[in-house]
């Protein structure tokens, strides 16, 4: 199994094994206020926060000692990862993609319905998907469930499973097993989910729009997204508020891209609707006018734009209108990704950024100012909320002892070839971050970097 991303070497002190006992960190995002604490652990909860200079009888080999170049944070809890197993596992699986969620400080991963055979759109097909799951996770992973033409009747029963919720697309997903929602069909679903008092998350882009832009083959990078217009993101959300006005339904709008959409996501919070948003790594990292041409390793539908648009998307997590970032992390095979020799049009569309997207936005976020509270707000406590694991994605007495230590005394150079997820194909191959995740816990048990145990995870329901 590939390694972590290489990284400079550091001296990080001796590393404790298995369970712990405490974490000690000179700062820790306790609140949304870095202190100095020792977090008392037991049975993988944190069961007291004590002042730094705590004293700790016995050896110490169970104590987790945090460098003063380091942060502890909640464990990342990312909810929009495609795993694609079974079906499609040569794209990804449990195993390689817990792997890389563990060594990448993510400790909660919620899985997406469609580019597994079959989807998770009925209950057979979600048992099938955990039949999958068995003994193959480093952290703990929940899955969603699909809205597709035709299901409505399975909504229930899925929702009784205990899924976190359903998605959907408006426009062709890219597997012609998960076919999108005509507007009609929409609000039927919105009914049902309402009725439930379930979550709708969209993949929110207008079929009529996509149809009428310009796709012609092109390797150049300015025509995919010519093809993939900002009106197709401002018409899909706006079908979406619609239906959660008409039919009360809660929703959630997927992998915002286009900041033009955010005047009226803004009016539809102030107005009362039930909705938020997310923002993905890719979108606040990049920008158009870095990405080579023929370069599918970028490819992402929606795209992402330019550089104005990349400021505006931090401007919106600023003021709340955008609630959270996950990663998208959507990988696939080389024969897919490179489909066309170079021709964006063909070529799969998806970014793998599991293992290294909240190093990326923390860098991201340092460079412009933005303290990493920000983040441990937008990346753990509010993922983790939005599909009410409220004990997950915060340092607090008894959520659960899933943490993180991001260090800059360890800087990350990328290389996708040694990244841990199952195709070495990614987006922020080659970058550089002045830090790194160097340890993950996952329920009070320190995660082995060179061998994560693929026991340690368990399933989640709602």
């Amino acid at each position: 199994m590939p390694g972590p991303a290489s990284r400079a070497s550091a001296d990080v002190g001796p590393q404790p094994i298995g369970a712990l006992r405490a974490v000690r960190a000179r700062r820790a995002l306790v609140g949304d206020a870095l202190v100095a604490a020792t977090l008392l652990l037991r049975d993988g909860t944190i069961a007291a926060i004590e002042a730094f200079d705590h004293p700790l009888p016995g050896s110490g080999h169970d104590v987790l000692a945090v460098p003063d170049s380091a942060v502890l944070l909640p464990g990342v809890v990312d909810t929009h990862v495609h795993v694609n197993e079974p079906g499609r596992t040569a794209w990804e699986g449990f195993a390689t993609a817990t792997t890389a969620a563990a060594l990448g400080g993510v400790t909660t991963l919620v899985d997406m319905p469609l580019n597994s055979i079959p989807p998770t759109t009925t209950v057979a097909g979600l048992e099938t998907k955990r039949a999958a799951a068995a003994g193959q996770l480093a952290v703990d992973v929940g899955f969603w469930g699909g809205a597709v033409p035709g299901n409505v009747g399975d909504l229930a029963p899925l929702h009784e499973q205990r899924v976190f919720g359903f998605k959907c697309f408006l426009a062709p997903s890219g597997v012609d097993e998960f076919p999108p929602l005509e507007p009609t069909q929409l609000r039927e679903h919105l009914a049902e989910i309402a009725r439930l008092d379930a979550l709708m998350i969209v993949h929110a882009e207008d079929a009529r729009v996509l149809d009428e832009a310009p796709a012609a083959s092109s390797r150049a990078y300015a025509d995919f997204l010519l093809s993939r217009p900002d009106a197709a993101e401002t018409a899909a959300i706006r079908q979406v508020l619609d239906g959660a006005r008409e039919m009360g339904a809660r929703v959630h709008v997927l992998h915002l891209s286009s900041a033009r959409a955010l005047d009226d996501l803004a009016e539809a919070r102030a107005e009362g609707l039930p909705v938020t948003v997310e923002t993905c790594p890719h979108y606040l990292c990049f920008d158009a006018a870095g990405i080579p041409d023929a370069s599918p390793q970028y490819k992402c539908c929606p795209p992402i734009r330019d550089a104005g648009n990349r400021d505006a998307l931090w401007q919106g997590l600023l003021e709340g209108i955008v609630d959270v970032v996950v990663t998208d992390h959507s990988p696939a095979t080389a024969e897919e990704k490179e489909r066309g020799r170079g021709d964006l049009q063909q070529a799969w569309g998806g970014i793998a950024g599991l293992q290294v997207g909240f190093t990326a936005v923390a860098a991201e976020a340092a460079r412009r100012g933005i303290g990493i509270e920000h983040v441990g707000r937008w990346m753990c406590r509010s993922t983790a909320d939005l599909v009410g694991l409220g004990t997950k994605g915060r340092i607090e007495v008894g959520a659960a002892a899933d943490l993180l230590v991001l260090d800059t005394a360890v800087p990350l150079r990328v290389e996708a070839a040694r990244l841990a997820h199952k195709n070495p194909i990614s987006a922020y191959d080659g970058q550089q971050y002045d830090a790194s995740v160097t340890a993950t816990v996952l329920g009070g048990v320190l995660v082995d970097r060179a061998s994560p145990d693929l026991g340690a995870g368990r399933m989640l329901r709602r």
